[in-house]
């Protein structure tokens, strides 16, 4: 597996669960708090998965 290839699990999988945390406590998914958190989500996604990918050596 490729080092881009990981990133882009890790952003689209981050992204998704940023997403999903406004339904906790009763938002949407398209509100603004949503929009921000997949936002942030998918940022932490690729940093974590280019970390690991030059940890891991790819």
């Amino acid at each position: 597996m490729s080092r881009k290839t990981l990133i882009f699990i890790f952003m689209f999988t981050f992204s998704s669960i940023g997403g999903f945390i406004p339904m906790i406590w009763g938002g949407s998914l398209l509100s603004l708090s949503g929009v921000l958190l997949s936002g942030v989500g998918g940022l932490l996604g690729v940093y974590i998965g280019y970390k690991l990918g030059s940890y891991l050596g790819l």
